[in-house]
């Protein structure tokens, strides 16, 4: 089930007059301008291009993430980023489903192809769909930075799949007191009462209740994101894994799985969310990989 009918310009909207959301009598800045840009198979993605020259950097998101969460990762990459929002994100177009990695990963290649792009950096859902890039193509990019890697085999860790099912429902509900509640779990406890908490949690509400988000990634899963694991031992280029101890989501094993298979640098880090509590040693550790 959709969220009413697409609006001319992309993918599903909620749009409501009665939000409820969390309020601290600031209203949100407005985010940069992005664009709706058409791939070669007719989908249109949204994107937003950031810096300028070469070499161009493509940023691929997470399940149910969006631009905001990856540019953190970017911020310090020489050369023009190029982040966008994978079908069913944001306003890109959501396709009749069911889809799979494939379709992500075809995404992905064209987004990078239309830009230019000689490096990637994959989050999550946005790394397994690198990795199905790169065993397809392994000459396609000349460095990679996989962060946070989801399994390649189709299994999926029950918190995972209960995540999303919450987040479905409370976006389909339209109510942002509901959408809050849902996307609130997923910040660390020692953020959620922050200003840096607060504004991330008011954001993201804004943006789901503007842009919906497509029930059809669910379908992602049906098959393994990479049937043959070994095709990754083909990648010419460098690559960098950055995996967490203690992540149900993104196991560690599986980051190092995918280094070894790689012939990656790899960097495991001691505790979950260090996006949030490392930030700045991440961005750093992301910039001098790409930049060297």
């Amino acid at each position: 089930m959709r969220f009413g009918p697409p609006p001319p310009d992309g993918g599903p909207r909620l749009q409501r007059n009665d939000r409820t959301g969390p309020r601290t009598g600031r209203p949100t800045l407005p985010g940069p301008a992005t664009e709706v840009v058409t791939l070669p198979s007719g989908v249109r993605v949204e994107q937003l291009v950031t810096g300028t020259g070469d070499p161009v950097t493509v940023f691929a998101h997470g399940l149910a993430g969006d631009i905001t969460g990856t540019r953190p990762l970017g911020s310090a990459v020489t050369g023009r980023r190029v982040f966008f929002h994978f079908r069913g994100h944001g306003r890109s177009d959501v396709p009749p489903g069911p889809w799979s990695f494939g379709d992500l990963a075809t995404d992905l290649r064209a987004v990078a192809d239309q830009a230019g792009a000689t490096r990637a950096v994959g989050v999550s859902m946005g790394a397994s769909a690198l990795c199905r890039v790169i065993a397809e193509s392994p000459a396609r990019f000349a460095k990679v930075v996989l962060y946070l890697p989801a399994p390649l085999d189709g299994t999926r860790a029950a918190a995972s799949a209960e995540r999303l099912e919450r987040l479905l429902a409370a976006v389909e509900s339209g109510e942002a007191a509901m959408i809050a509640d849902a996307v609130e779990q997923e910040l660390p406890a020692a953020v959620r009462n922050t200003p840096a908490g607060w504004s991330a949690l008011r954001q993201r509400v804004e943006q789901l209740q503007r842009d919906g988000l497509a029930p059809e990634i669910e379908s992602v899963w049906s098959s393994p994101a990479l049937p043959d694991e070994s095709a990754l031992r083909s990648f010419q280029g460098r690559a960098l894994v950055l995996g967490c101890r203690g992540d149900e989501v993104h196991p560690s094993a599986w980051a190092e799985r995918i280094a070894e298979s790689l012939g990656a640098d790899l960097q495991i880090y001691d505790r979950p969310s260090f996006l949030w509590t490392n930030r700045n040693a991440l961005r750093d550790r992301i910039s001098t990989f790409l930049n060297s």
